[in-house]
């Protein structure tokens, strides 16, 4: 059988992900309860759908499953088919094993009834149902309840419970790392009903079943429910954006607004006694919405290539007409990093790293053996005040489709410049697609690219293609 899960570093070419089209629910999120749902602003769910998700599932498919699309373009595209196409529910829905749809996953898991009982139960016990109601959804066919699950609503089209619009950013719901899955535990109640079933496919689908002593689960500590309700630091909270594999032996865990340092104890010493990693970096970043977590500071995009804001940085933020004086006032307004590197067999001895481009240029040098420089790319190509307008729309939130190849959102200008002036390409993803359609473009020889991607309704929702991704198979990287 072909291996199903492994992951040994951000940037091996991409072979196999989770991903979450966007659903109804998106469209009910209403402006008083936005942020409650972890969101910036309502978002337009059609344009989202046909205009801006839509290009990247075609480019998903281009690099990890072209006979699902290269050809069939025209079809795809007929008005008919463009709405069905995407739909998990529907006859024409593409269903790749290589681009993975969670509520095709989760119908799939749904058809054991005894699995779909236990699940109904569940669901209606955390929402609040009626006993009337947890009868009824019993009833539903497989395919409908994995939709009311993920929407909220019935198949007649009324709201039984809350959506879950942040469904679509899977890399929150786990992480792979090498070839096991490490499930988060949420640290907002709008995303409880994901990772409960994110945990029911991941120990009930078939694709991971070879897999179920190889998956990872939190526990809250014994003395968790003594504790007084302002003492977060000792609240068991992880999402999968936090968590970094940049090698087969080390792993990043940031310690942000979301993820925990109690977490991040827990993460470290589960991997230390599984012999999983041999060491284990935590990043401690400002609990601040900016942040949120350390995938909007930084991610990869070559071995020795990075993308990164630089307020963390040794370099100091290029502001215009600035005097002296009025940038040592602001330096030491900074807000501050910390980084502590925990080895397995020394944990008691960390390493601590000054800033972030240290760390990076380490990892590089000493986990990727580079010999060339390390290169940071900068969000806003690190001039005020497009560094912090930029980072807030996810300029350093990229998913890397293989190393050099990466998706980022079109509206960073600034950053976009700071790539260009990098060497690396820039087109945009309508013009890609056109040229894999034609053949006049292959995806093994694109290299050193950035692939612009629309995204004027998708930025409110304050995540990049990095969040959108759950991958579990990459090819290592040498």
């Amino acid at each position: 059988m072909d291996q199903q899960l492994s992951v040994t570093s951000e940037i091996g070419t991409l072979k196999r992900l989770l991903v979450h089209s966007p659903d109804s629910g998106l469209g009910k999120v209403v402006p008083s309860k936005a942020q409650d749902w972890l969101f910036e602003d309502i978002v337009h769910l059609e344009t989202i759908r046909r205009n801006e998700y839509d290009y990247y599932t075609k480019i998903l498919l281009y690099f990890l499953d072209p006979e699902k699309i290269k050809g069939k373009l025209a079809q795809i595209d007929a008005v008919e088919s463009k709405r069905n196409f995407y739909k998990p529910e529907h006859i024409n829905f593409f269903a790749s094993d290589k681009v993975i749809e969670l509520q095709w996953l989760l119908a799939q898991v749904l058809e054991d009834n005894d699995i779909r009982s236990k699940l109904v139960a569940s669901v209606c016990a955390i929402e609040g149902c009626t006993y009337q109601t947890q009868k009824i959804l019993l009833e539903y066919s497989a395919i409908e309840l994995a939709k009311t699950f993920i929407s909220g609503s019935s198949k007649d089209k009324q709201l039984l419970f809350a959506p879950i619009p942040n469904f679509i950013f899977t890399r929150d719901i786990g992480i792979t790392i090498n070839n096991y899955v490490l499930l988060n535990k949420p640290a907002k109640k709008a995303r409880t009903r994901e990772a409960l079933l994110a945990k029911y496919i991941f120990f009930n689908h078939q694709l991971f079943a070879s897999y179920k002593d190889n998956i990872i689960e939190l526990s809250d500590s014994h003395h968790n429910f003594l504790l007084p309700k302002e003492e977060d630091e000792r609240k068991i909270t992880l999402e999968g954006g936090d968590i970094m594999v940049v090698s087969k032996n080390h792993l990043l865990v940031g310690v942000s607004e979301r993820t925990s340092s109690e977490a991040a104890v827990q993460v470290t010493n589960i991997l230390f006694e599984k012999n999983i990693v041999e060491k284990v970096t935590v990043v401690k970043i400002p609990k601040k919405r900016d942040y949120m977590h350390i995938d909007t500071v930084f991610t990869q995009v070559k071995r020795d290539v990075w993308v990164m804001l630089g307020n963390f940085s040794r370099k100091a933020v290029k502001h215009e007409d600035e005097n002296p004086i009025e940038r040592i006032l602001e330096i030491k307004k900074e807000e501050k990093i910390k980084i502590l590197q925990f080895y397995k067999k020394s944990p008691e001895n960390p390493v601590s790293f000054e800033s972030l481009e240290d760390l990076l240029v380490d990892i590089s040098k000493n986990d990727l053996h580079c010999e060339a420089d390390v290169r940071f790319i900068y969000s806003g190509n690190n001039e005020f005040p497009y560094n912090a307008r930029e980072q807030w729309t996810d300029s350093c939130n990229l998913l890397a489709l293989k190393e050099g190849v990466v998706l980022g959102y079109d509206r960073n200008d600034k950053t976009t410049e700071a790539f260009k002036a990098a060497g690396f390409t820039i087109v945009h993803v309508k013009e890609l697609i056109d040229q894999l359609e034609s053949g006049s473009v292959s995806v093994e020889d694109m290299q050193d690219t950035l692939i612009l991607m629309p995204s004027a309704e998708l930025s409110r929702a304050r995540g990049g293609f990095h969040c959108m991704s759950m991958p579990i198979l990459r090819t290592p990287i040498i």
